[in-house]
């Protein structure tokens, strides 16, 4: 909850969370897909808790009962960020597109935190350092106040003033 309140959109506009997992060559689930779907149908954010593999054993180690735990992994932004775009390539059903506004969110609370707001496609290729990681998709529910704390941390500020002038008229006002 505490990445909600640090990338700057009000809480009472946040519809149902979603995890994202790490895929695998054989299992790439797609669950979280349909609440986002909803969430944005009704203008609301999506809060996304990435994946985190800490003591966790192989299989080949599981199937031999060896007691040898895998190193820990914590999914980043930007492979929730492509995962995402991933799956929309997939279901091709507009829950969210390449264009759509996310926060990027590390650290929440440290002093190197880092918050950081751009498309799908663009947050893929921020750096965004250490674990741990957040990500919130913006839906259409935005307060005018919150405009301008998304573009004090824009990763492209030209880029989202034109997404902002297209999709919210009144945030050039």
């Amino acid at each position: 909850m505490n990445a909600v309140g640090a990338c700057g959109v009000q809480l009472y506009n946040f519809g149902q969370t979603v995890s994202i997992v790490f895929f695998t060559d054989s299992w790439r689930p797609d669950s979280f897909y349909d609440k986002i779907q909803e969430n944005r149908c009704i203008g609301l954010h999506t809060l996304c808790l990435l994946d985190i593999k800490v003591k966790e054993q192989s299989l080949e180690n599981m199937a031999r009962g060896r007691k040898i735990y895998e190193p820990p992994r914590y999914m980043t932004v930007n492979q929730a960020a492509s995962q995402l775009l991933e799956v929309e390539d997939r279901r091709q059903a507009q829950a969210y597109t390449r264009d759509t506004l996310a926060v990027g969110i590390a650290r929440v609370g440290a002093d190197d935190q880092v918050i950081r707001v751009g498309t799908l496609e663009q947050l893929q290729h921020v750096d965004f350092g250490a674990p741990l990681h957040s990500l919130v998709l913006l839906g259409s529910r935005l307060h005018f106040l919150e405009f301008d704390i998304l573009r004090e941390n824009a990763v492209d500020l030209g880029r989202l003033n034109q997404i902002l002038a297209r999709d919210f008229p009144e945030s050039t006002t």
